[in-house]
């Protein structure tokens, strides 16, 4: 499948997706509530089968927290980069997809430990570097380390 086929065919299944200009991957802004299903579609349907989840990361954008994933088909040899964009800082979330790609397990605790955003229904969310009772969230732009005091 080419690009401008799974473009089309991503919009078909979320026609609310926007789509990114990006030169390396295919890549679309998904609205929160509906990456699950996507992802379920993603993983399942034959002509699709992104099997393989090969990097999920967390980014402080200053005015909204955004989680990206990015995905191939190694059956299909096709790659795809989702986006999807939490509004709430304080008490932002997304579904966990560590059920459908199990890699997702470590890297969502990850973008926890670091940037504070939830993954509803994660088989075991819980800090993965830092400390139980540490405050706050080190990769967050409006973090404050009064120890270090590092800035930019």
């Amino acid at each position: 499948m080419d690009n401008a086929t799974l473009k089309e065919r991503i919009l078909g299944l979320v026609p609310d997706a926007e789509f990114q200009e990006n030169k390396q991957f295919l890549t679309f802004i998904i609205p929160p509530a509906r990456m699950l299903d996507l992802a379920v579609a993603l993983k399942t349907e034959t002509d699709l089968a992104f099997d393989f989840l090969f990097c999920l990361s967390g980014v402080d954008m200053i005015k909204f927290l955004e989680v990206v994933y990015h995905f191939e088909s190694t059956i299909h040899k096709h790659q795809l980069a989702l986006k999807v964009r939490v509004a709430d800082r304080e008490n932002g979330s997304v579904e966990t997809v560590s059920n459908i790609w199990r890699t997702a397990e470590f890297h969502e605790r990850e973008i926890y430990d670091l940037l504070g955003i939830r993954f509803n229904n994660h088989p075991d969310l819980r800090r993965i570097f830092l400390e139980e009772d540490w405050k706050g969230h080190p990769l967050r732009k409006d973090y404050v380390d009064e120890v270090n005091i590092v800035e930019l």
